[in-house]
């Protein structure tokens, strides 16, 4: 219950078996679990990574240090943190579950409503294949490229858990915020405040407005939209980084300024998204990359639709060239 808190068991027995609201929001003995619990949002804004309990004299603590958490983020309520945390929380459900039985994952699965058929391969319906695994826009996941049985799709373990990561990161931003009351507000005040500040800088360090000379006006739909995805905090798929790492750095961005603009992802890992950059800027490889043409960012689902520019061009980077001279 203390790895996988947002279950409907671990619900029932916080409801049944643990402190009350009060207790938990103020009694001296529960100041640890206060404190893990703002650990808990921190580390999940800060470094986009909740750590795993090694200990089970713990595991109490950490799993009522959850619903603190969502106390926390709650009482922010801002949209980008809301996204960080839900996604840092399912990236530590998918690492613990990799270690665990396929009778576990069924349990995990069937609390999220799934479904699905375990056998060996997974048998998951289209549809629930289709609603979770929307963010996995590189070709391999489309439903095209699957192999289907009756309505069903088929898929390795790996990639089940990877679907079901996306479905607790969905179930918790559909909680989240939760309604907060003034016991919890005067409760846990001064946390929320500093988790606001600490979200409001991190926001404020990335604005587009902050990228140098680019000029947004001159940016190609596509390219705006994957900007402003990541600026609310929205996951974009390996794809769509690419491409816009490719585009940014061809127009003259900085590598320093490509990664302060991730930094606002909700999964950013600095030591990940410094050798990215630096592989397809060229600084690594020695390759400097161009971004997809038109059509490919199409086939990816990573074209928001284009405009008048659009439809007489091939390539995003004749866009930004084209805009540049109509200024001129």
């Amino acid at each position: 219950m203390a790895e996988y808190p947002f279950l409907e068991d671990a619900s029932e027995f916080i409801r049944s078996e643990g402190p009350t609201l009060e207790e938990l929001l103020l009694h001296p003995a529960r100041e640890e679990v206060r404190r893990d619990g703002m650990s808990r949002v921190r580390r999940a804004l800060e470094e986009g990574r909740i750590p795993d309990t090694s200990t089970e004299g713990d595991y109490l603590r950490e799993l009522l240090s959850y619903p603190i958490a969502r106390m926390i983020v709650s009482g922010v309520g801002d949209a980008y943190l809301i996204r960080r945390y839900s996604l840092a929380e399912a990236e530590k459900a998918r690492r613990n579950m990799t270690s665990k039985d396929n009778d576990f994952i069924s349990l995990v699965a069937k609390d999220l409503g799934m479904d699905f058929r375990m056998d060996g391969l997974v048998l998951l319906h289209f549809s629930d294949y289709l609603r979770y695994s929307v963010q996995m826009k590189s070709k391999d996941w489309k439903l095209v490229n699957q192999r289907l049985a009756d309505g069903y799709v088929r898929l390795g373990r790996d990639r089940f858990i990877r679907v079901l990561k996306e479905a607790i990161q969905k179930r918790m931003e559909s909680e989240l915020p939760l309604a907060v009351n003034d016991q919890i507000l005067n409760a846990l005040g001064d946390k929320i405040e500093e988790i606001a500040n600490l979200t409001e800088e991190k926001k404020e360090q990335h604005k587009v407005e902050d990228m140098g000379r680019i000029r947004i006006t001159r940016v190609p739909p596509c390219m705006r939209d994957l900007i402003r995805a990541i600026q609310l905090g929205k996951h974009i798929p390996h794809t769509g980084r690419f491409a816009l790492t490719a585009f940014l750095h061809n127009i003259g961005l900085s590598s320093d300024d490509i990664f302060r603009l991730y930094s606002l992802s909700p999964d950013f890992q600095e030591g990940k998204t410094k050798y990215q950059i630096g592989h397809i800027s060229g600084e690594i490889s020695g390759t400097e990359y161009t971004p997809p043409e038109c059509s490919t960012m199409q086939s990816y689902g990573l074209c928001p639709g284009p405009d008048g520019l659009c439809k007489r061009i091939k390539h995003p980077l004749n866009y930004y060239r084209i805009k540049g001279r109509k200024r001129g």
